[in-house]
């Protein structure tokens, strides 16, 4: 027990120290941009289909089970402005980032632990290349770019797919499902997302790159780790999805107030 414990531990402060040297590499030798450029195609453009079905799927349940609920209390009105708050919010953030990390986390994590089993890691080395600079960064990079920008784009799907049930389908009208999106929708509301986007994209390149780079076990091991780093993933986008959600509610007032003086 204690033996694990420690384990743990260690994975822990290796994995602090991954994310620190990924920063510095990142901030004092940018990557070159046709690395970043290609990252930012895989994991962001590859991504659309994928966000946009979990997006619109999501959206279109939201108002369905919306409108169902809230017709025969008089509050059908209030559909459009809880799938918006909903996507925006959490779910958008949350859906957007399982997505990514079950196509890009997994094939990251596969594709850096096969270079660790077959040595092409310790090889780079050998060529005084910086596997970090070389291989981390530039997904580092891009993760935390396009993350926020496919939860902007899952949030939108999901309100079209809103829109789609609740006037489409149930004959709600437009302005009815539109018209208090402007008035209850805040600032605030599009930070919390994007904070959370941000934040989860450098959870995901980080872990699984951590778990890639740490495979040992030939074949078999990599089909543990990449397996490992989907769990892991999984487990901490969550945890760190309620955290985040405590404080920023309890920094609500501040974030208001710095964003009426500077903005």
């Amino acid at each position: 027990m204690i033996e694990a414990i420690e384990q743990l531990f260690a994975a822990f402060g290796a994995y602090i120290i991954l994310i620190i040297s990924v920063v510095i590499v990142a901030v004092t030798k940018p990557p070159h941009w046709a690395l970043i450029r290609n990252q930012m195609y895989e994991i962001g453009v590859l991504s659309l289909p994928v966000v946009a079905i979990t997006g619109f799927s999501t959206g279109m349940v939201l108002a369905a089970q919306a409108y169902f609920q809230l017709s025969d209390k008089g509050l059908a009105s209030a559909t459009g402005l809880m799938v918006t708050k909903a996507m925006m919010v959490e779910l958008g953030p949350v859906l957007t980032a399982f997505m990514v990390t079950g196509r890009v986390g997994a094939s990251m994590c596969a594709e850096l632990g096969t270079m660790r089993v077959t040595e092409q890691i310790d090889a780079l080395r050998s060529m005084s290349i910086n596997p970090l600079g070389y291989l981390v960064a530039p997904r580092f990079i891009a993760g935390i770019a396009m993350l926020p920008l496919l939860t902007v784009f899952s949030c939108l799907m999901g309100v079209i797919g809103g829109y789609v049930i609740a006037v489409d389908y149930y004959g709600m009208p437009q302005s009815t499902y539109i018209d208090p999106l402007p008035t209850h929708i805040e600032t605030f509301d599009f930070i919390s997302g994007m904070v959370k986007a941000f934040v989860f994209g450098v959870l995901i390149i980080t872990i699984s790159c951590y778990k890639g780079l740490t495979t040992t076990g030939g074949a078999a091991g990599v089909g543990r780790s990449t397996t490992n780093s989907v769990v892991i993933c999984y487990s901490v986008i969550l945890i760190t999805n309620f955290l985040i959600t405590l404080g920023l509610n309890g920094a609500h007032d501040y974030i208001v107030t710095f964003v009426r003086i500077w903005f």
